[in-house]
């Protein structure tokens, strides 16, 4: 963020505490109440007054429920990134949004938090379209499935860390082509003049941006800041009210709303998904298919898949640390207004696993970096069904992407129940999706096509076992019956 904006938001901070934000009022022509009864001032989290329990409790308010008008819903004077617009927005609109009342309208499945069907894909980049697309057309946007965001608090530590070690090295380096690797995985940089100026699965800032399937989004806060304005039109105080760059003091999106979420509402939010639980197992309790996923999980490792779906990595911290210094401008990254938890025992569980000798693992399999997965169109039985997207995005809202085809490794801890698959939503099966890997994993997707069918079935039945589990359940579950 940069000065002028902190030094905005510090104050107003300051002016803040102990004052309680009361809840908007409807237009007179409304005989209705806003789903928020109150909202939360930062300065009272960071002073110690609300229980991290309570916190949470908070977040999950904000997380389902169901804004109206007199909550500032909609935003008919801006555009899904923020920009000012005609105030002509449609109130609700599938293409370029808002197109949900609620974030648990979308991350519904097995429960609020998690993944959704088909049915709710967003149209990445139609919200800012201005005038408004209609189409559906990918000419004009791409469509996305909804992912899940249970263990997302381990996701953005592990990017944190990562960055941190990758833009250390690039600095210890200096000019030159090299390899930089965290946590096992390798990054290829040029630096030139001490300035990255290409790099190979992550941009030449070399900030990993573990959020959205492109890797756009570089924390929990800045994803929660966009969706919110991009799906529902409640706009951040932080990104608008008190951002230089919109309109300070002034309601951005000409709805008759200001303050429509407060920097604690979103602290809230934000330490709500972080607290999710992490995606475990569910093994059955027969031995030979207990047996059957052992092998699968072998199989898995033996074929190539885990040189991309790692399947686990060490934080040297157990703490998620709200926010994130390295948050773009109109987002708070003041670390001074900075709470933690312990992923290891705070949160609803299952908890994150306790490395020895402090840290904790992360079994989620990704590398967090982007992939080319389109075989060449040229090349003989090419493989493109990841390839119908035509717009990168490449606009500064969008942290970037180097093309349409690149896409981060999914993370596969919740592969089990988190289906449909692919980044359209449109493959039903786990097969379906491995088979439709080209690119980069070609051949490790043709090392899975030649196996023997019951090998690959022992594959699907290990990945199967990959599981959002019930909440405070332990890390494995046994599953009675066949």
């Amino acid at each position: 963020m940069g000065k002028v904006a902190l030094g905005l938001l510090v104050l107003w901070l300051a002016m803040s505490v102990g004052m309680a934000h009361e809840p908007h009022q409807c237009p007179p022509d409304l005989a209705d109440e806003p789903a928020l009864s109150s909202h939360l001032e930062q300065a009272d989290i960071v002073a110690g007054q609300i229980a991290f329990e309570r916190l949470v409790q908070r977040g999950r308010e904000l997380f389902v429920a169901k804004f109206n008008r007199c909550d500032g819903q909609g935003r008919p004077a801006s555009t899904g990134t923020g920009e000012k617009r005609a105030p002509d927005e449609p109130h609700f609109i599938r293409t370029s949004a808002p197109d949900a009342n609620s974030c648990a309208g979308c991350h519904i499945d097995p429960r609020p938090g998690g993944a959704g069907e088909f049915v709710v894909n967003v149209f990445v980049m139609a919200q800012a379209q201005d005038p408004v697309i209609e189409s559906v057309s990918a000419r004009f946007s791409n469509s996305r499935n909804t992912l899940g965001m249970f263990g997302a608090g381990a996701i953005d530590m592990l990017a944190r860390e990562m960055t941190a070690d990758l833009q250390r090295q690039a600095a210890e380096r200096g000019d030159g082509t090299w390899v930089l690797s965290s946590k096992g995985v390798d990054f290829g940089v040029t630096i030139t003049d001490g300035e990255v100026v290409s790099s190979q699965g992550i941009d030449p800032d070399l900030v990993v941006k573990p959020f959205h399937q492109s890797g756009v989004r570089r924390s929990l806060r800045a994803f929660t800041v966009g969706a919110f304005n991009h799906h529902h039109g409640m706009q951040a105080e932080e990104h608008f009210e008190l951002n230089p760059a919109r309109s300070p003091a002034g309601d951005h999106d000409e709805d008759g709303v200001t303050r429509e979420l407060t920097v604690g509402d979103i602290t809230a939010v934000t330490v709500f998904q972080a607290s999710l639980g992490v995606p475990g197992r569910l093994m059955p309790a027969a031995p030979e298919a207990a047996a059957r996923v052992v092998r699968g999980e072998r199989l898995f490792e033996d074929i190539g898949c885990a040189g991309c779906h790692v399947p686990a990595m060490r934080l040297e911290s157990r703490h998620f640390v709200e926010p994130y210094a390295l948050n773009p401008p109109g987002t708070l990254s003041d670390t001074a207004q900075a709470i933690a938890f312990d992923l290891t025992r705070e949160g609803e569980g299952p908890h994150l696993e306790p490395a020895p000798r402090g840290g904790a693992i992360v079994r989620a399999f990704t590398d967090l970096k982007r992939h080319d997965l389109c075989d060449p169109p040229q090349a003989a039985e090419a493989i493109r069904v990841f390839c119908n997207e035509t717009l990168a995005q490449d606009r500064p809202d969008q942290e970037g992407r180097p093309g349409a085809e690149f896409f981060l490794t999914r993370k596969l801890w919740d592969v089990g129940n988190s289906a449909p698959y692919g980044h359209r939503g449109d493959l039903t099966t786990i097969s379906e999706a491995v088979l439709a890997h080209g690119g980069e994993a070609r051949g490790v997707r043709d090392a899975f096509a030649v196996l023997a069918l019951e090998d690959r079935r022992a594959i699907i039945a290990f990945l199967r076992s990959l599981q959002v589990l019930p909440a405070g359940s332990p890390r494995v579950v046994t599953r009675e019956g066949p």
